[in-house]
């Protein structure tokens, strides 16, 4: 190390990081472990802002991390997509509530504690006009069924993500991206914006044929009560299919109502990060939602996969349909989903998983630090 980068990383070290990942699914959360991992391994202390499942999956990676307890947006999702929209329409108030509270919450943390630089992953409230703040969203374009909406949505959001000092996409920037025009829309916010390469918690393991244990790990996610119907699809037909299936509910261990199961299958309810990455490597085949998350993870894996779109997340339906359109995975509906047929069709899909390039998250975090 020469003397100027013995300088420069004294300069961006030692700080004190809040950070704070939104509610809506555990995606936010978990893609936030590779930032925090990489925060404390430059000397960091990152302090984390939560609820408590958020707190439960963050401590079991980082025991060490001071967490103060902060409610999330707590949006209710309904049973049947087509009226999801009205749901979330009258939810807005709640919303906007919840946008505000984080808000004064801030204030009054920044005003008792000593923080250099703030991280809010898609926490619309949770800026400072005092400190540096990052605003980290995939979703920089909402999708909606009328380009009208999309654009009014669009307004909304920047408006929003103005009020941080700068904007992290966990994407790639160029035509060979993972979330479409989902992350790279027309016009970007006014705030300095980069494209921080995708975020995973997992690392590339080393196994062989042999090594695989399950033909098929289903991993079951996202918000109630579409996360029970989707289970309850799947424990119905997984006696029917002649495979080894590996099914992680998505569920804390203390808030899983016992099931029984099928001969065929090994059920638990949440697995923690290295053991869920050994389970994804000695899977032939993952079935999971299409959240970003999720799909960042499974492709920096090369790991071929059905995605299942949670019913009215338009988001999910988006990636589903782009994923498939690329060859990268086989979207399928939640309410028609056959496992018999998705296996079948999964043994003659031609894959073509993407190389996905060099991460470059530790550099960019140095040149923001560099310019907050």
């Amino acid at each position: 190390m020469n003397c100027h980068t013995a300088t420069f990383m004294q300069k961006f070290n030692n700080k004190v990081v809040l950070l704070s990942p939104l509610d809506w699914g555990l995606g936010h959360t978990t893609r936030c472990i590779a930032i925090i991992r990489l925060l404390i391994d430059k000397g960091n202390t990152v302090l984390v802002a939560c609820n408590h499942t958020q707190k439960t999956i963050l401590t079991d990676e980082f025991p060490q991390l001071e967490f103060f307890p902060l409610e999330g947006y707590n949006i209710v999702y309904s049973k049947n997509k087509k009226v999801l929209p009205l749901k979330l329409l009258i939810q807005l108030p709640k919303l906007l509530s919840a946008i505000i509270n984080e808000h004064l919450w801030l204030r009054k943390m920044v005003k008792h504690q000593k923080i250099d630089i703030i991280i809010s992953d898609n926490r619309f409230g949770f800026y400072s006009k005092r400190i540096p703040c990052v605003f980290i969203t995939h979703q920089l374009t909402i999708k909606a069924p009328f380009n009208w909406i999309e654009s009014l949505l669009r307004r909304i959001n920047y408006s929003f993500i103005n009020r941080f000092a700068a904007c992290w996409v966990p994407d790639f920037e160029g035509t060979q991206n993972i979330a479409g025009t989902l992350s790279h829309p027309k016009r970007l916010p006014l705030i300095p914006t980069q494209y921080i390469g995708p975020l995973t918690r997992f690392t590339p393991l080393s196994v062989n044929n042999e090594s695989t244990t399950y033909d098929c790990c289903i991993i079951i996610s996202g918000p109630e009560p579409q996360r029970s119907l989707l289970e309850k699809i799947l424990l119905a037909q997984l006696p029917h299919v002649d495979k080894r299936f590996l099914l992680v509910r998505g569920v804390l261990h203390h808030q899983a109502p016992a099931i029984i199961s099928p001969t065929n299958t090994t059920i638990v309810p949440h697995l923690k990060g290295q053991a869920l990455n050994q389970a994804i490597h000695q899977s032939a085949m993952i079935i999971t939602r299409s959240g970003y998350t999720s799909v960042m993870e499974l492709l920096a894996l090369q790991k071929k996969m059905i995605v299942i779109p949670t019913p009215g997340q338009t988001e999910q339906e988006y990636l589903a349909q782009l994923l498939t359109e690329r060859k990268w995975a086989i979207g399928m509906e939640q309410t028609s989903f056959q496992l018999s047929e998705a296996m079948d069709m999964a043994t003659d899909f031609p894959f073509q998983l993407p190389l996905l390039a060099k991460d470059y998250l530790s550099d960019i975090i140095d040149q923001t630090f560099a310019k907050l």
